[in-house]
């Protein structure tokens, strides 16, 4: 199955559109091992540090991937997978580290950030802004190479799994190339005004989608700021 994955993942990125998602969404109705929606990105010098912020609505409680970020050295470069209600596992360059304790919720709209910085391999996640205690992972580690960033699917070397699929909807991926500050991070939680993302901006979007993926309005409501 990978081969036909590889080439069906670089056919997608050759027809990727770019748009202003920041009202719409993706739908990802069913598990499947075919369904995701790749988002082209490019590093002009090795990743020593980074955030992802994502919002995500999903009445699941399998495990299942939120965001899968890989390079030719690893699969799990940058992968943030939960693994349970209130249980997160994060992947940097292959190594995995777990965070528990979360205040996530099912059939609710859940805004997750997530930021490493290698210098001292902190990683902090923040879900609904509640963060975890501070953990180590991936310290003196960088991120090199030409990326593959998928939503939907886990980038395991053996192809696509449906059993870790996301089913639910997805909506404002940010990618920066630094740990943004806490004060950054409760103003997107919030949904008020934030620099974007400098690798992945959600107001500014490359993209292409593949399988059984939908385009619908977003309604994730933003408080008051």
């Amino acid at each position: 199955m990978k081969p036909l994955l590889i080439f069906l993942a670089s056919l997608c990125a050759g027809l990727a559109v770019e748009k202003d998602c920041s009202e719409k969404l993706f739908v990802f109705p069913e598990s499947s091992d075919d369904s995701f929606v790749k988002l082209p990105a490019t590093l002009e010098q090795p990743l020593t540090a980074g955030t992802m912020c994502m919002r995500y609505f999903s009445s699941l409680t399998r495990a299942q991937v939120l965001f899968s970020l890989a390079t030719p050295a690893h699969s799990n470069t940058f992968l943030l997978f939960r693994c349970s209600v209130g249980v997160y596992q994060l992947h940097i360059n292959g190594v995995a580290l777990t965070v528990s304790g979360l205040p996530d919720q099912t059939d609710e709209w859940n805004s997750v950030c997530w930021t490493w910085d290698s210098n001292n391999g902190l990683n902090t996640v923040w879900v609904n802004g509640k963060r975890s205690g501070r953990k180590i992972l991936g310290a003196k580690a960088s991120i090199t190479g030409d990326l593959s960033i998928i939503l939907g699917q886990d980038q395991d070397r053996g192809g696509f799994d449906k059993a870790q699929s996301f089913v639910g909807d997805i909506t404002d991926v940010h990618l920066w190339n630094s740990a943004i500050s806490p004060c950054e991070i409760k103003f997107y939680v919030k949904g008020c005004a934030f620099t974007p993302g400098n690798l992945l901006n959600w107001k500014n979007l490359r993209y292409s989608t593949a399988g059984s993926v939908y385009e619908e309005q977003s309604d994730f409501d933003k408080l008051a700021c």
